[in-house]
């Protein structure tokens, strides 16, 4: 009858494990969370080098994705860990069906110097979903047999590695997704504003220019310039709004809350900022979509409505995140509304926002801002009353 494995062992194996869950889960990075669990394996069977090979989602072909105290010969010569070698051959063909044992390293097999001593590796497939991923390979000088619970651990360590790469590339994709909406938003601020206010500008400019053509009083001529010059300025503070829009991300090393409050700390007029939690790491779309709407919906309070105080709540609950932006400035009514959820249902009223709504007074802000928000799949409500001020209320989801 076999030995009984010991408790302590036992334990270390479960300590090792939940180490390495919490290394790939801590980070979307795969090559971090790779390299944190590769030392971490190392750690645990004593080993003195491991690397993973990925597949490329779109050419099939391995590249290496993370490594691990690589010997110096490999390390040194970075194109002998190009290309197929023997296990990745064998994982193709589907010979590696679960923690594979010990394998000869086709890499190091003829090498004489710069191994380490190292010339043996055990190769832990990756798969998620059934979908075959790459291989990840651990070597050590002093080779034996692997015991069933060795090879057993490796393969739970492999699982966790292959739902970790997976996780990944799909955060990868989202990104690329949001970064494309936001340019199609932007296009569309751009050619619902800057060329249409170029438009108008163009159209007052020949007014003139047909004015003094046709001898008319200098008064009406100025007066037409005046309006060309006056709509070329708003045309420059909206195009600066969307070359700030271009930036990368406002909140790098910091929270959402310490973003805003330094939104308030650098507005012109007077702010007041309140949280309640907004202390913990959001992703990063809704950290920069829920900033950029709190800084629009600020600009346009202090410059457009000509408020005197701006008040904006930030609240986390479990599930979702609320942003308010109240102020007491002109306030405005609105048109081609959707529906009324509260209020008395005049011009005041308060609804979920259509991104083509706008404010009888013109502007834009209002339409970016739902279309922000639409991206991150959340809610967008106004409220405004003429005299009185507006309430911007945005709910978006966590989960």
């Amino acid at each position: 009858m076999p030995p009984t494995p010991r408790v302590d062992d036992r334990y270390r194996e479960l300590a090792t494990l939940n180490a390495i869950a919490t290394a790939l889960n801590g980070s979307v990075g795969l090559s971090a969370s790779l390299g944190a669990a590769l030392s971490l394996v190392a750690e645990l069977l004593h080993l003195q080098a491991g690397w993973v090979w990925l597949l490329d989602e779109a050419t099939g072909k391995p590249y290496l994705a993370a490594a691990q105290n690589l010997p110096s010969a490999l390390a040194d010569h970075p194109e002998w860990m190009h290309g197929s070698c023997y296990c990745l051959r064998a994982f193709r063909k589907g010979e590696l069906a679960g923690a594979a044992n010990v394998f000869t390293c086709s890499r190091l097999k003829w090498l004489s110097e710069g191994t380490a001593g190292l010339r043996f590796h055990a190769s832990i497939p990756l798969y998620a979903r059934g979908r075959e991923l790459g291989v990840m390979n651990v070597a050590s000088t002093e080779w034996r047999e692997l015991s069933d619970d060795e090879l057993r651990l490796l393969h739970t360590i492999g699982d966790m590695v292959g739902v970790a790469v997976e996780r990944s590339r799909l955060y990868e994709r989202s990104v690329a997704i949001g970064a494309t909406e936001e340019r199609l938003r932007l296009a569309r601020e751009i050619h619902d504003t800057l060329a249409q206010g170029l438009a108008a500008t163009a159209l007052h400019l020949e007014t003139a220019e047909a004015l003094l053509e046709s001898g008319a009083e200098p008064e009406r001529v100025r007066g037409a310039v005046r309006q060309a010059l006056e709509l070329t300025r708003k045309n420059l503070e909206d195009t600066r709004r969307s070359v700030l829009d271009l930036r990368p991300a406002p909140l790098q090393g910091r929270t959402l809350a310490e973003a805003l409050g330094e939104l308030r700390a650098g507005s012109p007029g007077h702010v007041e900022f309140h949280a309640v939690g907004g202390t913990r790491a959001l992703p990063a779309r809704i950290e920069v979509g829920l900033y950029r709407v709190a800084q629009e919906a600020i600009s346009n309070a202090l410059r457009h409505a000509e408020a005197q105080a701006v008040h904006v709540h930030l609240t986390e609950e479990p599930n979702r995140i609320r942003l308010v932006v109240k102020d007491d400035g002109r306030g405005f009514e609105r048109v081609g509304a959707g529906r009324v959820e509260d209020g008395d249902g005049g011009p005041g009223a308060a609804g979920v926002c259509n991104p083509g709504v706008r404010p009888r007074s013109g502007g834009f802000g209002l339409i970016g801002m739902g279309e922000r928000v639409s991206l991150l799949g959340g809610e967008f409500r106004i409220q405004s009353t003429p005299g009185v001020g507006t309430r911007i209320e945005v709910v978006v989801p966590l989960t």
